[in-house]
């Protein structure tokens, strides 16, 4: 996925593993099993985007990150890695792209 910010915009983004929550993308539905929930979620922006802050959301099912800054005409890659209660990893990315609004 891949989202415009303005580099003086400080927003959220959702990673989401929750089940029946992403659309029509049947690959990314269901990723959870019953009861499996995020134990550690780490995320990481490319130099020049800064992460604010990242937290477990909707019950640990989700991640939210907010980032602020970045430089305009330019894009910056935001990775999100999970942990589950069950032991499984798995690792989302999305790509901002800086542009002045």
């Amino acid at each position: 996925q891949s989202y415009i910010k303005d580099p003086s915009s400080v927003l959220d983004y959702k990673f989401d593993w929750r089940c029946n929550t992403n659309g029509s993308d049947v690959i990314l539905q269901d990723w959870l099993a019953s009861g499996e929930t995020i134990t550690t979620a780490t995320v990481t922006a490319d130099s020049g985007l800064t992460v604010d802050s990242s937290s477990k959301t909707d019950t640990n099912t989700s991640v939210t990150v907010w980032l602020s800054g970045g430089t305009a005409g330019q894009y910056f890659n935001v990775t999100c890695r999970i942990v589950t209660n069950a032991g499984r990893t798995d690792e989302r990315s999305i790509v901002i792209l800086c542009q002045e609004r």
